[in-house]
């Protein structure tokens, strides 16, 4: 049996691999997660998540034993084809979280599998539309107070108090948490490595 080595030191990736009990290790990437505006979402998530597995898989082939599948992803928020990332301080959060009240936008994951033995490679990119309420600024205030914004693309949680703030959605929930399970399955089943 391979083995599954996560790209990530998200506590939310970890997490969601935890709950369908599927085993892992982590072994995370170091890359730079830059913002290209020069490309479309979709091509920029798997361009970087497929450059994160592949540094693992670099690292893995000198003097790791066994034979593994690595496991890289990378989610960012798009509003008006402008892509969001993580906020740098509190008015960079309030900003984008005032952006967004009240509107829809999307939220792209991009996957990328490699089997280390045979290089093969899968990637894929995961949308999921969804809708924040309308907040007022006093809301923007407390939630960004609590903290939560300040590793999350888009400055907002949806497994966390940003719960609270998302009204509606369309697609995978898990996406939006930071990894689209189904999809992730459908890939590793391809690559032989069946969860069920």
């Amino acid at each position: 049996m391979k083995q599954l080595i996560l790209a990530s030191q998200s506590p939310r990736r970890k997490m969601l691999l935890q709950q369908i009990g599927v085993p892992f290790s982590v072994f995370p990437s170091d890359i730079i997660e830059p913002i290209n505006n020069n490309m479309s979402p979709d091509r920029m998530v798997m361009d970087l998540s497929e450059k994160k597995a592949e540094q693992v898989c670099r690292r893995l082939e000198h003097g790791s034993k066994g034979s593994h599948i690595v496991l890289a992803a990378d989610t960012v928020v798009v509003l008006d084809d402008v892509v969001m990332g993580k906020p740098n301080s509190p008015e960079e959060a309030f900003g984008m979280l005032e952006s967004l009240s009240g509107r829809w936008h999307e939220v792209v994951t991009g996957v990328a599998l490699i089997d280390v033995d045979s290089a093969k490679k899968k990637t894929h990119a995961e949308k999921t539309r969804v809708k924040i309420r309308k907040l007022s600024k006093e809301t923007i205030l407390r939630y960004i107070e609590s903290g939560e914004p300040f590793d999350k693309a888009g400055a907002y949680g949806i497994q966390g108090l940003g719960a609270l703030l998302v009204e509606k959605l369309q697609g995978c929930y898990y996406n939006v948490v930071g990894l689209p399970l189904y999809r992730v399955s459908v890939m590793l089943n391809d690559m032989g490595f069946n969860i069920l």
